[in-house]
């Protein structure tokens, strides 16, 4: 099976954000359009129904390198967010501490990364967690 190259999946990505085809409990773009490496991007996720994040978006970097999707992305939330598996004085999330990151495969993306992000805040014991003060970033 051969495999797609890194640009392509993420034009396929970029396609699929842009056009508001994926999950509508988050977004992702290119942070500057004029980037032909396809490298930085935007985020967003609303938190999960009856949680501490309830009617919070959270905003968040993603960036791809150049061994995307072989290896993950790094993720950096800018708004700050109080969960185990994101360095509370950084905002990046910890790859020893979030899962999908940690057993990363190529066949994951974005969209899922977001998805799996925003399941983690709705987990029973996130769903509490006493968070910052909305607006807050890092």
């Amino acid at each position: 099976m051969s495999k797609i190259p890194r640009n392509f999946k993420l034009l396929e990505e970029l396609e699929k954000g842009e056009k508001g085809l994926g999950a509508e409990s988050c977004s992702y773009g290119l942070s500057d359009p004029e980037d032909m490496t396809l490298t930085h991007w935007n985020a967003t996720i609303l938190g999960p129904p009856n949680s501490t994040h309830e009617n919070r978006i959270y905003s968040l970097t993603i960036e791809c390198g150049p061994d995307y999707p072989e290896k993950p992305p790094v993720v950096r939330f800018i708004s700050r967010i109080n969960v185990p598996c994101v360095d509370f004085k950084t905002g990046c999330v910890l790859t020893s501490r979030f899962p999908l990151l940690r057993n990363w495969k190529r066949t994951y993306n974005m969209e899922i990364l977001l998805l799996e992000l925003r399941k983690e805040m709705a987990t029973g014991s996130n769903r509490k967690l006493t968070q910052p003060e909305e607006g807050d970033v890092f």
